[in-house]
């Protein structure tokens, strides 16, 4: 049987090359709030269209300024290409400042 590779150039029959973040976005204010949930929709269809993306979550948790993160993605090729990527677009513009709280494993 041949490898099963993905447009990324991943190989999807392996799961040990998989990249998986998981965090959460911190916003100081409401109006960063705002800034993510205008976002969102567009900056979660892109992400999960992008070769090797095997699953994109977020969501607002408890806290209204609080966000939770998890990705999940074939290999690191493609979770780099994911990070290139959204830090190229509107999502990223309009949330940078907002603090970042991941971790990152695997790949």
């Amino acid at each position: 049987m041949g490898e099963d590779r993905h447009a990324s150039g991943c190989d999807l029959s392996a799961t040990s090359g998989t990249v998986r973040l998981s965090g959460r976005l911190v916003c100081a204010d409401a109006a960063q709030s705002a800034a993510v949930r205008q976002h969102l929709d567009t900056h979660l269809r892109l992400s999960r269209a992008e070769p090797g993306c095997l699953a994109l979550e977020v969501w607002q948790t408890e806290d209204p300024l609080a966000w939770r993160v998890e990705e999940r993605f074939a290999c690191r090729a493609a979770f780099d290409a994911h990070q290139r990527r959204s830090r190229a677009s509107a999502w990223w513009e309009a949330t940078a400042a907002i603090e970042r709280d991941y971790a990152i494993e695997g790949g």
